[in-house]
């Protein structure tokens, strides 16, 4: 059995910098931290794409999705791992990544849904510094290689589009 390899020179650049990453929380700008600022229905929470800001935490799009509709769920507080939450802390995360799932199920039409957190660079987080859950639906069929060989991922959907239908789903959702 031969055992066939896919080049991604691409990623060489992330792992070479990996060393130089250890830029201390406080002097980074955290778009998590800037959004736990902002209000779902104000001027900077829509631009900022997020959904909600309570108690619970943070939800919002991924400026950058994996596929339409791919959330993010955070604390409010800039904290790194799990064990920096409270048990409470933890369970009210989850509570609103049961939400992020079950919004992206019904608006989304998703017949899966992956979550997952990626702790630590090299883990593949994005922004290390701050805890950060992904929500991404999932379809039947929507697996390829396109992201990997042609470096593109294709998003049918505009993200402002995306933002005001989620929004308009959650609503119904809470109130119903």
């Amino acid at each position: 059995m031969v055992t066939e390899n896919i080049w991604a020179p691409w990623r060489m650049a992330y792992i070479r910098q990996l060393d130089q990453d250890d830029v201390p929380a406080q002097k980074a700008s955290c778009f998590l931290c800037d959004a736990a600022l902002a209000q779902p229905d104000t001027g900077d929470g829509k631009n900022r794409l997020l959904l909600v800001n309570d108690s619970r935490g943070l939800m919002l799009l991924n400026r950058y999705p994996y596929t339409n509709g791919h959330l993010l769920v955070a604390p409010g507080e800039h904290l790194a791992e799990l064990s920096d939450l409270s048990a409470s802390g933890r369970a009210r995360l989850m509570e609103l990544t049961h939400l992020a799932e079950q919004l992206v199920r019904d608006a989304m039409n998703a017949q899966g849904v992956n979550i997952g957190i990626n702790l630590g660079r090299c883990a593949g987080a994005g922004l290390p510094g701050h805890l950060h859950i992904h929500i991404v639906p999932r379809w039947s069929g929507d697996t390829n290689f396109i992201t990997t060989v042609g470096q593109v991922r294709v998003v049918p959907e505009a993200l402002e589009q995306s933002h005001a239908h989620l929004s308009e789903m959650l609503a119904k959702m809470v109130d119903g």
